[in-house]
């Protein structure tokens, strides 16, 4: 299936796509892709750095002709969001991404692809490789952890750099330049609880949720996709209210950037309420696939018969915790006042964990208004304290503020309009970009981000654009021929 990749067209991207793609890189366990890119820049003789906390900063001189405009940092992670279907069988630690084609999109085979933000790394790595394409002087930068923290941005110190340019290649939508970005704050609520015994008069059912698209928890947000933990809790809900259902266990979600596409519940119920529940639990289940049909036509809700939990949590915790999770807003909680169409603060309810008598619930919180996320952030960290959770807020990361008298928005405007006939959408977006936090470090860098149409993201059905691809590297190697001069 590689050989199918490295055919596409520009054959510059796709081959160091495949190359990348070939090397396993989650969040936080970057040590392979970090010497792999270390020894990409090493072998073309340029001056490679690995900073304290794993950044790679790859130098490359001018072109001829082209020694007197303003260096460049292209910039883009090298991490990627590690999601796969429930029924798919793939180690991220030890296998390469499966990829494969289908029209005109590069996929993956039951996992997230990685053009996420791979496609911008594979852009990089083709400039720094090339001979004959036009560009100032490069400064790549590869940050690491952007998808669980932005540690990597963070970490990155004043003084590496002396580029006057930044180019971010993480913007999924090909007709969009990117000026400004949302912010973003982990909010965890943790507690423990006592296990009771379960009686005797009780039978054992699993509840699961799956079929959900799930996708990115910023760029995503507002499309009314369904959120897994959320569905789960309704049913649980409605199971104990009406038939004293009691919960074992729940498995909900992954990672806090990707809407929840799957939960999976132990529970035990009255077995003289077991055909009453059936039913009630089938009506619920046809309610709420009716409510979400258009945006989720795959979405499943089952019961199914298992053992007797030999636990099952405390009456008053349970009651507390479906009560929480009800109430914990999730989705968007205001739209921006002045951008049109632009979410400005939302939540994502990610992770809900039950087990062994502790539960962990993990939000991921964005705004592009600082006093908004935290006005959000507290109210769900008020929310599940009166359940008697502690709650952490934790990762706290700025938005990216826009500037729209931005030197290169110009020059990039024109750009796009010549090659396309059309103006591009200037737009800042309500996913984390790292501009924010880099521009602390560098704030005289002009920045702005882009790159090609790249669909679902952060979950198993994510997918790249081929044409879309072919017209975003156009793009690039105008923009790097056009750069002001110093």
């Amino acid at each position: 299936m590689s050989q199918e990749i490295r055919a596409l067209k520009p054959q510059a991207i796709w081959n160091k796509f495949a190359d990348l793609n070939a090397v396993p890189r989650p969040s936080k366990k970057e040590e392979r892709v970090i010497a792999f890119m270390k020894d990409f820049g090493k072998n073309l003789g340029l001056e490679t750095i690995e900073d304290k906390v794993g950044n790679v900063i790859i130098k490359k001189p001018a072109t001829s002709g082209m020694e007197d405009r303003v260096t460049v940092v292209m910039q883009s992670h090298l991490d990627m969001v590690h999601q796969k279907n429930g029924d798919t069988v793939f180690d991220f630690d030890t296998q390469g991404i499966e990829m494969f084609v289908e029209g005109d999109w590069v996929k993956a085979k039951g996992t997230t692809l990685g053009a996420d933000n791979g496609l911008g790394v594979a852009t990089i790595m083709a400039i720094l490789e090339s001979t004959d394409i036009p560009h100032p002087a490069i400064e790549a930068l590869f940050t690491i952890d952007e998808e669980t923290g932005m540690t990597g941005a963070m970490g990155l110190k004043g003084g590496l750099l002396t580029g006057g340019i930044l180019l971010n290649l993480d913007t999924e939508e090909d007709d969009e330049i990117g000026v400004g970005c949302a912010g973003g704050i982990d909010v965890t609520a943790t507690r423990t609880y006592e296990e009771e015994e379960t009686p005797e008069f009780k039978i054992g059912y699993k509840v699961s949720v799956k079929g959900l698209q799930g996708g990115h928890s910023g760029m995503q947000i507002h499309e009314g996709l369904g959120n897994a933990n959320k569905i789960m809790n309704r049913v649980l809900f409605d199971g104990f209210e009406n038939f004293g259902l009691r919960i074992s266990e729940i498995d909900g979600g992954s990672l806090r950037n990707a809407i929840p596409r799957e939960s999976n519940a132990i529970v035990a119920i009255d077995a003289i309420h077991e055909d009453a529940f059936l039913l009630e639990i089938a009506l619920l289940s046809t309610t709420i696939k009716k409510e979400l049909k258009t945006m989720e036509p795959d979405l499943e809700i089952t019961i199914s018969k298992t053992d007797t939990p030999a636990k099952i949590m405390d009456l008053g915790v349970q009651e507390g915790l479906t009560r929480a999770l009800y109430a914990a807003h999730n989705g968007v909680y205001r739209m921006s006042p002045d951008i049109p169409d632009l979410v400005e603060t939302s939540n994502n309810v990610a992770r809900v964990i039950v087990k062994d008598g502790h539960i962990k619930i993990g939000c991921l919180t964005r705004s592009s208004v600082e006093s908004s996320k935290v006005d959000l952030a507290n109210t769900l960290r008020s929310t599940f304290e009166l359940t008697g959770c502690e709650v952490e807020c934790s990762g706290d990361y700025p938005g990216w503020a826009p500037n729209m008298d931005s030197p290169i928005l110009k020059v990039m405007e024109k750009i796009y309009e010549d090659l396309n006939g059309e103006k591009p959408h200037v737009a800042a977006c309500h996913a984390g970009l790292e501009c924010g936090i880099l521009g602390q470090n560098y704030p005289e860098m002009d920045m702005i981000s882009f790159g090609p149409n790249i669909k679902g993201a952060h979950s198993p059905d994510e997918r790249a654009q081929i044409s879309s691809v072919q017209k975003y590297w156009k793009f690039v190697l105008e923009i790097l021929k056009q750069i002001p001069k110093k």
